[in-house]
């Protein structure tokens, strides 16, 4: 009989012995389902490392990939580095994985509105739940995604006018409990390779209810404010949005720079201090093409004059975030940021200075003679830098490639090749 194979009478023999080895075995070497979890958990840990080690290497040595991406490929000097920035992108496109917790209903987790000025945040919260980056192994993501909205903690959990915000960070610290007992990733990581998406301005204040989640987290924040917290090296910026209808229609495209007549637009109410300074400096102020107002005369239409306009301004209200930057992008007027202490999207990819002007406080007396040294050569490559980046902040329904959607996951993404995971309850 071939050595090979076991007949039935001979299994029948050695399964009682079986038993007894495996009763013996259990009882000096426990495996509970904790234990064999825990091993399990350890191994896939370690695979996901590794990958990352192989896409960070890739990435250091990366040289042009024209040829492997039909769509685009990044070029010229609006990229800190095009070639590190593709093979990144193609790195993350191959491997990226991302759980998002199902724990939690609707209206406050998993869905929030896809319209007006804190659009984005429901925007990516529905193109998240239905992304091919999504995992449904939670064993073999990168990264955890928190899917609640703080729109809809505000809309349904706070109470207008009390000035109580216990209700909503409860809510919050809740939600993570439940998850910390139901899933051992965020006290394996004690929340580093988790993260959260807020446009509201609130974001930042909310998410101190959690203190890892505060601490540790990777907080994707349009309020980017690094006087508040906002950490560079962990937390993503993410742009502001006004979207009026839930897409982009209508608030793409401008007229060529030589059609522009209005060196500077502005229009806006007075939200905090920055405003209050440009508007008692500059306001109803015409000479040279300026035109910075608090409201429009009737029959003038906002991105008509947009449109018009060689530079915009892009000031902070009472927060930091604004939308009159991507407005800016989107219609080919080149961003003029006066804003203190803002973490700017996508900046460990695209350089800022190429295609915006950034203008201090202090300087805002001075904004019409800074603007007019601007060389005519260096105006016109800020605004096809601009036109040429604006790919990066375009909501796509459904999501495009290098769109501001995946250009949100590039970023946290860069966040978790940074971030070496470790079991904390790994001794080894």
């Amino acid at each position: 009989m071939d050595a090979k194979i076991c007949s039935e009478q001979q299994r029948g023999c050695w399964l009682p012995w079986l038993i007894i080895i495996s009763v013996f075995a259990i009882s000096i070497f426990p495996t509970d389902s904790t234990s064999i979890r825990s091993q399990k958990q350890e191994s896939n840990l370690q695979k996901i490392e590794a990958g990352l080690a192989h896409a960070r290497a890739a990435i250091k040595k990366a040289t042009n990939q024209s040829s492997e991406d039909p769509d685009y490929v990044p070029s010229g000097s609006a990229y800190w580095n095009p070639n590190s920035f593709h093979r990144s992108y193609l790195e993350m496109e191959k491997r990226f994985k991302i759980y998002v917790y199902e724990e939690g209903d609707p209206p406050i987790f998993h869905t929030a509105p896809c319209y007006g000025i804190l659009g984005l945040e429901g925007i990516f919260i529905n193109d998240m739940e239905i992304s091919r980056f999504r995992t449904k192994d939670p064993q073999k993501a990168h990264v955890y995604f928190l899917p609640f909205s703080i729109i809809t903690l505000i809309n349904y959990v706070y109470i207008v006018g009390s000035h109580d915000w216990s209700p909503m960070y409860d809510t919050v610290r809740d939600y993570i409990t439940v998850i910390n007992h139901k899933y051992p990733h965020w006290n394996r990581s004690q929340g580093a390779d988790h993260f959260m998406l807020a446009c509201h301005d609130w974001g930042p204040s909310i998410s101190k209810s959690v203190p890892y989640l505060f601490k540790n987290s990777i907080r994707a924040l349009c309020n980017a404010n690094t006087s508040e917290g906002f950490k560079l090296s962990r937390d993503v910026s993410i742009p502001e949005i006004y979207l009026p209808h839930g897409t982009t229609n209508g608030l793409l495209g401008g007229p060529s720079p030589s059609k522009r007549t209005i060196l500077v637009f502005f229009s806006g109410g007075v939200h905090g201090y920055i405003r209050e300074v440009l508007l008692k400096h500059w306001e109803n102020k015409t000479e040279d093409g300026v035109k910075i107002q608090k409201y429009l005369p009737k029959g003038d239409d906002y991105y008509q004059q947009v449109r018009k306009s060689k530079y915009c301004i892009c000031a902070s209200g009472w927060e930091v975030a604004s939308p009159r930057m991507v407005e800016a992008l989107y219609m080919g007027c080149v961003p003029v940021l006066v804003k203190d202490n803002y973490a700017k999207p996508f900046s460990d990819v695209l350089n800022w200075d190429t295609f915006s002007v950034d203008i201090p406080t202090s300087q805002i007396p001075q904004l019409k003679d800074i603007l007019m040294a601007i060389p005519q050569r260096k105006y016109l490559r800020l605004q096809k830098n601009g036109a040429q980046v604006r790919k990066h902040f375009v909501v796509n329904l459904p999501p495009k490639r290098y769109d501001v959607f995946h250009m949100i996951l590039h970023s946290i993404w860069l966040r978790r090749l940074d971030t070496h995971i470790r079991d904390i309850n790994d001794q080894s």
